[in-house]
């Protein structure tokens, strides 16, 4: 009689470590959406208007749980250089407007920044920026906001913002709707839109002109903020 094989001995395994937690589906797809858009060249590949003048640096603030958007108009110059949007007097004026301090209004968990560009679109022969790329909104802004559903809180900054989070008020001028902020606000509830003035100092006069921004709509605008982060915060 045949003598059974002699069992083999096993070799011995290495522990497995904890398993790593994939993001859910919608997390997922955001995450893929946002390194796509690090990447994007279509200005340059499929520009709908001349040249960029630097190679395309897109720079935005986005995460999943942030529940509060600054919807801008595109990076400047310094915000390039550095690769952090507002980098710039202008983001001193805007934070203190909305009441963060700087460690606050960068995290990304907290405060999304989405510019309806995402370069800086360079200077035109005035000096001034240049109008946001066309091609970043018929890119990638309506995708973006479909997988953004927790925000909550849109600052609407300039013209080019409005018209696209707000395109019923392209008639109206930029004073009106910064003014009629009450109404906005009740309107587009649950995702409150807010609009403000662009914090450069060109709009000093503007400032000066319109004594209620200040006295009137940035206490509501900071204390709603307050409101969202304190209420993000207990629910970490």
């Amino acid at each position: 009689m045949a003598r059974p094989p002699a069992p083999t001995a096993r070799r011995p395994t290495a522990p497995r470590g904890p398993r790593k937690r994939r993001p859910a589906g919608g997390e997922a797809g955001l995450q893929d959406l946002l390194l796509r858009m690090k990447a994007c060249r279509v200005c340059v590949e499929a520009p709908l208007g001349g040249p960029l003048p630097q190679h395309p640096r897109p720079i935005f603030q986005i995460s999943p749980s942030a529940r509060i958007a600054v919807c801008s108009q595109a990076p400047g110059n310094r915000a390039h250089i550095a690769g952090r949007p507002f980098f710039d007097p202008s983001g001193v004026r805007l934070r203190s407007w909305m009441g963060l301090d700087e460690a606050t209004f960068y995290d990304a968990a907290r405060v999304a920044i989405i510019p309806m560009g995402f370069c800086f679109p360079g200077y035109d022969r005035n000096g001034g920026d240049l109008p946001p790329r066309r091609e970043c909104r018929a890119t990638w802004h309506d995708a973006l906001f479909e997988k953004l559903p927790q925000l909550e809180l849109l600052l609407c900054i300039g013209r080019y913002s409005l018209a696209y989070h707000l395109p019923e008020t392209k008639r109206m001028s930029l004073t009106e709707i910064v003014a009629a902020w009450r109404e906005i606000a009740a309107r587009t509830a649950p995702r409150t839109v807010m609009a403000l003035p662009h914090p450069s100092w060109r709009n000093n006069a503007w400032l000066r002109r319109n004594a209620w921004f200040e006295a009137e709509h940035l206490p509501e605008l900071r204390q709603r903020i307050r409101t969202i982060l304190s209420r993000t915060e207990d629910a970490a």
